[in-house]
């Protein structure tokens, strides 16, 4: 068999993940073994962090809903327990948003919820 080299392929390959790192400190963005190990860890981070992200937002989403079903006399729990039974349908990220800017209308949510107890 003959022999193949690889100059092509690996340099485009360093370049590859030495432009995915540049920016890093020191070695991480110049050196390939460095920069390899770096991207695969910032690859990781990134993956893990996406999951991550949604599980802080849906926390901030029920504390902004608790804090306006409070305002309206309602706990947390009871305002959702009374939505699901009067058949509305909107997601926590829905209802926190209207909770921060409609006040008026989650007033008019948690009196909907609070009929159907």
């Amino acid at each position: 068999m003959a022999r193949v080299k690889t100059g092509f392929t690996r340099r485009r390959r360093h370049k590859k993940v030495l432009k995915l790192t540049r920016g890093q400190w020191g070695t991480r963005g110049r050196l390939f073994r460095r920069s390899n190990e770096a991207m695969l860890k910032s690859l990781w981070y990134s993956y893990r962090d996406r999951r991550a992200r949604r599980r802080v937002l849906r926390r901030l989403w029920i504390v902004r809903i608790n804090a306006g079903a409070h305002q309206n006399g309602l706990s947390y729990s009871r305002f959702i327990y009374g939505l699901k039974k009067a058949g509305v349908e909107l997601d926590r990220k829905v209802l926190a948003d209207i909770a921060v800017r409609d006040a008026a209308t989650f007033t008019k949510l948690a009196a909907v919820s609070q009929q159907h107890q």
